[in-house]
């Protein structure tokens, strides 16, 4: 075989297997997108979080499938959970045994084991897979990662839900303060932190090095299988 016919196998070798790998990624995101969740899932809610409506448990599976998106798109670099109700559906659905393990390998073709809901701290390897799921969210969404016009769902859902103990995030320091004023009267500021504004964040707080010393995460393109892209499925 001549060089240059071995150069051209390769060649379209390598284009085969990059068009079966995105062929392959829009097949997953597209059984996360439409495929339901086993019956009772939704219920389990209900016990941890008594105040939600059927609509409410609705939404909380539709962030979790937002969830299973960014780790899609992260292939397989880590992705954190970053809300309290979505990552007790997620650990109700682990509990589920093989329905949860034949999910996982239509949607990512491997299992992904539950991971506790994390915040940003100064645990470097927590923060960046807090910040990959963030970025992945926000590209889900149409959103600008650095400059959202809103959070993306997944990320909102606690302050949404109004979840106890649950993570809150804002676009930005005023719409937090707004919050805080709304909710609590005043300024929002100056004196002891009330407890949801010790538990909020916002998109500039992921982009801040002071919490790790770093922004790693925030910008990951994916990489491995199911990585890279937009996604662009809108919400």
């Amino acid at each position: 075989m001549s060089i240059g016919l071995l150069a051209l196998t390769v060649a379209l070798g390598t284009a085969l297997l990059v068009m079966y790998t995105l062929w392959r990624r829009q097949v997953r995101a597209a059984f996360i997108r439409e495929t339901l969740l086993p019956p009772g899932l939704l219920d389990t809610l209900s016990g941890p979080f008594p105040g939600l409506s059927l609509k409410d448990r609705q939404l909380v599976a539709r962030g979790l499938r937002k969830f299973f998106l960014a780790q899609l798109k992260a292939g397989r670099q880590p992705v954190a959970m970053p809300s309290r109700v979505v990552g007790a559906l997620w650990t109700a659905f682990a509990q589920r045994g093989a329905a949860y393990e034949a999910y996982c390998r239509d949607a990512l073709g491997r299992s992904l084991p539950v991971t506790l809901p994390v915040a940003l701290s100064g645990e470097r390897e927590a923060n960046t897979a807090l910040r990959r799921c963030w970025w992945h969210c926000c590209r889900e969404e149409n959103l600008d990662p650095a400059a959202p016009t809103r959070v993306p769902l997944l990320f909102a859902l606690d302050s949404k839900l109004k979840i106890e103990h649950g993570h809150f995030y804002f676009t930005d320091q005023a719409s937090r303060l707004q919050r805080l004023r709304r909710d609590h009267g005043g300024d929002g500021g100056g004196g002891d932190f009330t407890y949801e504004r010790e538990r909020s964040w916002t998109s500039e707080d992921l982009q801040d090095t002071r919490f790790d010393g770093s922004t790693d995460g925030f910008g990951d393109s994916g990489g491995g299988d199911g990585g890279g892209g937009d996604g662009g499925g809108g919400d």
